[in-house]
């Protein structure tokens, strides 16, 4: 279907405040399901999947103004109308600037396993992260996560493992088949991708607010 709406001249998003929520509405033309990638590195993955699903939403978390400048340029460049960038840490973001439950799907791929053990605090993939994640996604919602370090894989599948609020669920091959910098780098090394995914339980606690 032929995009009817013209890129903007700029989709790094102009931040008014970082103590209230994103209005979203001002950020896209349609409103659509969102999705969101945390740490979307220089948009290879995310560029391409907006493209491939005109129907949704998508924002880029990135802190480095560079890799969301390759997002800016990638974007307008094939005219995309649906992708946006915000430049904050992921955890912050999360925690701070998405509006409650108002994603349907989060992306983290391929983040910092800060490999050293007195580091791992600094993980973005932690005990409390499930919370978080939980509180920003719809009913239904999921999370999807790549990486090439199995230390690090092992703490992401026990974290959400442990939370009863998740259940683990399949990653589509048409998802998978999206591949972003890194894993081509991997993957052409002969470094295989370690994959889960996870979705909010029909049995988890409905702590988004009810309707009449």
């Amino acid at each position: 279907m032929e995009n009817s709406f013209a890129s903007p001249a700029n989709l790094i998003a102009d931040l008014d405040s970082v103590v209230e929520r994103l209005a979203l509405a001002a950020l896209f033309p349609r409103p659509q399901p969102l999705e969101v990638e945390l740490g979307c590195g220089d948009a290879s993955f995310l560029a391409e999947f907006a493209r491939q699903n005109p129907g949704r939403n998508f924002i880029g978390v990135e802190r480095l103004l560079g890799r969301l400048q390759k997002l800016d340029r990638k974007g307008r460049r094939i005219g995309l109308t649906n992708l946006r960038g915000v430049r904050i840490e992921s955890a912050y973001f999360l925690q701070y600037l998405l509006p409650p439950h108002a994603a349907s799907a989060l992306h983290i791929y391929f983040p910092d396993p800060w490999p050293k053990k007195k580091h791992r605090r600094h993980r973005l993939i932690n005990e409390a992260f499930p919370g978080l994640a939980r509180a920003a996604l719809t009913p239904g919602g999921v999370v999807y996560l790549r990486t090439d370090d199995e230390d690090y894989f092992g703490q992401m599948t026990e974290v959400f493992s442990a939370s009863r609020e998740f259940q683990k669920a399949e990653t589509p091959v048409e998802l998978a088949e999206v591949l972003t910098d890194f894993e081509r780098d991997f993957n052409g090394q002969g470094i295989p991708t370690l994959r889960a995914a996870y979705q909010v339980s029909r049995t988890a606690d409905p702590i988004w607010p009810k309707t009449a």
